[in-house]
């Protein structure tokens, strides 16, 4: 038994010598290395960091967005009469000075009324509402905007928006200050690890939905206000916008190295 153990391994020494030998010998195939080494190499030390950092700016811009609803019994009726409201605020945008590509109809809604008082459904006439949306507002104009835009021919304010036409230079300030931010913590906390501040590895911008490029006024003081100074026959509504923020949020990947 122990005899036909041996002579089986020397077969498959033997074996193994041929196909080597013949793998050698071939063009096909490239020479085997005698020594293969195989290196598993950590990564660099390195510190990982956010920071967020905001700057406040005074809009000085608006956008607003105007409403008009007519009723009628009679659906063309309501139409034409809604059409002529339209036309009379699109004259009075016009006479201020914007131009098309500030002024733009945003909705248009043709419905049904019912009268659900009894057992059934009745219609009682229809309904329809527009939406005028103007952009490019200087903020010193936004009062009389709202006023008169009121007195010509819009019976609702969808919304007033604020913006800043500095908001890109804002947000480059606000990343600015955000990556000062980052490379001063990360400089302290290299300093107490007994190590240095190397490169930077990598930097990663997030949450930059250019959220905060738009703030909107509280519409329910804004429409009593319009419908108040319109009553009244005032020229201009006071319209206080406040400040904005505009906030930037990065990440930053630092290598360390040593401190001798």
């Amino acid at each position: 038994m122990k005899k036909r153990i041996s002579f089986m391994a020397l077969g498959c020494i033997v074996a193994g010598s041929l196909m080597l030998s013949a793998c050698s010998s071939g063009n096909t195939f490239s020479s085997v290395p005698d020594v293969i080494q195989v290196k598993n190499v950590a990564d660099e030390p390195k510190i990982s960091l956010s920071a967020s950092e905001t700057v406040e700016v005074v809009p000085d811009m608006a956008e607003v967005v105007y409403g008009i609803t007519t009723e009628n019994e009679d659906a063309v009726k309501c139409q034409q009469e809604n059409t002529e409201k339209l036309n009379q605020l699109l004259e009075y945008l016009k006479a201020q000075g914007f131009e098309d590509k500030s002024i733009r109809t945003s909705g248009f809604s043709l419905d049904p009324r019912y009268d659900w008082s009894g057992n059934k459904q009745e219609l009682i006439g229809y309904e329809m509402r527009t939406q005028v949306t103007v952009t490019d507002i200087p903020m010193d104009q936004v009062g009389a905007m709202l006023t008169k835009g009121v007195e010509s021919g819009a019976n609702e304010i969808y919304s007033v928006s604020y913006f800043s036409s500095q908001y890109d230079e804002a947000y480059a300030e606000a990343l600015t200050k955000a990556m000062e931010s980052a490379r001063g913590k990360a400089e302290a906390l290299t300093a107490a690890s007994g190590k240095k501040l190397g490169d930077v590895i990598a930097i990663e911008e997030y949450n930059n939905g250019q959220y905060g490029r738009y703030i909107s006024a509280e519409m329910g003081n804004i429409r009593k206000m319009a419908a108040a100074e319109s009553a009244a026959g005032s020229m201009d509504m006071g319209v206080m916008p406040g400040e904005m923020q505009v906030t930037a949020n990065i990440s930053v990947e630092f290598a360390l190295v040593s401190a001798e």
